[in-house]
């Protein structure tokens, strides 16, 4: 086949890129082409994301993409997509227009809701309906939240869009329901492939703008002529596996079934690949969630707080004046002393922003632990909590599927740190398999080449995955140190 060139734009909750890929049919090539931050802002008591400086550079990154030389038409594009975090929407009225700036997930208002939905409704019929982990942050308390305080918006909106669908429909006019974000928000039921309605009904929840779930690699049309115009181009808008997870998942270079992934980056979500949902009191007490995948599977897996922790140290750190790149952290914590505290990486305080180094000594000090000293104490305390959670969570999965795991297979930005990546195979016992970088890029594109017919099936893409991008090894390193840390980090993680 000829070169086919796509571009995706991959969102986290920190940054953003726009990359172009190249696909000749047996390997794909990768070009990050613009980056940007994915800013949030306290705005009248809530803290919404910054859509329009957002928007912006999604444009401005289709340019770039797009560009030649000077005087040369546009690249020739065979679709763009956009994934992104889960969870978060805009509501769109009934004449198209946008209600509000979508709020963040980390936002106060959701504070204190699950527990009033678990009062009204009980945890196992949520679970039973949905099959997701709790978590404070998912969509149906933001939305119950809303319907508490009385929200104008939720009677004067017409459909509710999921992050990557607003930016599909704010690319092509066409709105869709992409069925991998749509199963993050614990509304949506993997046993029916639909909305949990009688669910969002008994928790008083409108439903009215709940439209017809889309499978991922759905094309929505072509450009907005406003956009085209804007861009100086015109190009089919692809809906793909829309939660960056999904699209990082799709991209596991695996080839047997022995193996577990972890997407790793602001948040790290380790879990296997399934057919159907695993849905049961076992997986309901263990925590565990299951959400849509590429190709009808379900990822089973669990959300784990992630690099998180280091970046807000970071933050932390240049608030006080010390400016550390990330490089610099990794390196002092390797040379910090190992195990001076552990910490529950689920303690509530440790989700919201700021503070994070007195939050950690904090936890220290109730869990009798000695506190770090240093940043580069810090940063060792939380990465070496991160692994001891990774063998917490491997062990579940291993429960709770039967399946043999061999091999855990990191990918996405997180997997950069090779520190960390030696920690989970020292922590986990297993080998690692660290890369690619990005994932969610690559499987974002090649979801999108499904659609356009250019990519036959998931394991059509893998099996590309595999020839286009190397993998880094780590294995286990026998340190019995690590035994006895686990035990340690049970106790004060207290399960």
């Amino acid at each position: 086949m000829a070169q086919k060139r796509f571009v995706a734009f991959d969102l986290g909750a920190e940054s953003g890129r726009a990359v172009l890929g190249t696909f000749s049919g047996r390997k794909l090539t990768l070009d990050v082409k613009h980056r940007f931050p994915t800013t949030s802002v306290l705005m009248n008591g809530h803290l919404h994301w910054d859509l329009p400086a957002i928007w912006a550079d999604l444009k401005l990154g289709l340019r770039k993409a797009a560009s030649t030389d000077a005087g040369r038409k546009p690249l020739s594009l065979a679709g763009i997509g956009v994934d992104t975090w889960g969870v978060d929407f805009g509501l769109v009225a009934k004449n198209g227009e946008l209600l509000g700036l979508p709020v963040c997930y980390r936002d106060s208002r959701n504070d204190g809701v699950m527990g009033k939905a678990t009062a009204k409704v009980g945890r196992k019929p949520i679970f039973q309906a949905t099959g997701i982990q709790f978590m404070e942050l998912n969509t149906i308390y933001q939305l119950m939240a809303m319907a508490h305080a009385k929200s104008p918006q939720l009677a004067a909106a017409d459909r509710l869009l999921f992050m990557p669908d607003l930016f599909t429909y704010l690319f092509s006019g066409r709105m869709v329901q992409e069925r991998s974000i749509a199963s993050t928000s614990q509304m949506f039921d993997p046993k029916k492939n639909a909305w949990a309605k009688a669910l969002l009904m008994s928790l008083n929840i409108p439903t009215h703008f709940l439209g017809k779930i889309t499978p991922s690699g759905t094309v929505a049309g072509n450009l907005r002529t406003d956009v085209a115009a804007e861009c100086g181009l015109d190009v089919p808008v692809i809906s793909p596996a829309g939660h960056d997870t999904a699209s990082a998942v799709a991209a596991v270079p695996a080839e047997r079934d022995n193996w577990c992934y972890l997407s790793s980056g602001t948040w790290s979500l380790m879990g296997v690949e399934t057919h159907e949902p695993i849905i049961n009191e076992a997986s309901l007490a263990a925590n565990y969630t299951n959400e849509a995948g590429a190709e009808g599977t379900i990822r089973f897996l669990k959300n784990i707080i992630g690099l998180w922790l280091v970046q807000e140290c970071r933050r932390e750190f240049t608030r006080q004046g010390h400016e550390y790149s990330y490089a610099e952290l990794t390196k002092m914590a390797a040379e910090a002393k190992p195990f001076t505290a552990l910490i529950d990486t689920d303690h509530a305080a440790f989700l919201k922003p700021g503070q994070m180094p007195q939050k950690i000594a904090a936890f220290c000090k109730k869990t009798k632990q000695k506190t770090p000293a240093s940043p580069g104490e810090y940063i060792r305390t939380c990465l070496e909590s991160l692994a001891l959670t990774y063998r917490r969570t491997l062990e579940g999965l291993v429960e709770l599927t039967g399946k043999q795991i061999d091999v855990i297979h990191i990918v996405g930005g997180g997997c950069q740190n090779e520190l960390l990546d030696q920690m989970a195979a020292d922590a986990c016992g297993r080998n690692v398999l660290a890369g690619p970088v990005e994932a969610t890029a690559a499987g974002n594109i090649l979801v999108q080449a499904m659609a356009t017919g250019d990519v036959t099936s998931l394991a059509d893409l893998r099996r590309i995955i595999r020839n286009s991008f190397p993998v880094k090894a780590f294995t286990p390193s026998g340190d019995a140190s690590w035994e006895s840390a686990y035990e340690r980090f049970r106790n004060v993680a207290g399960k």
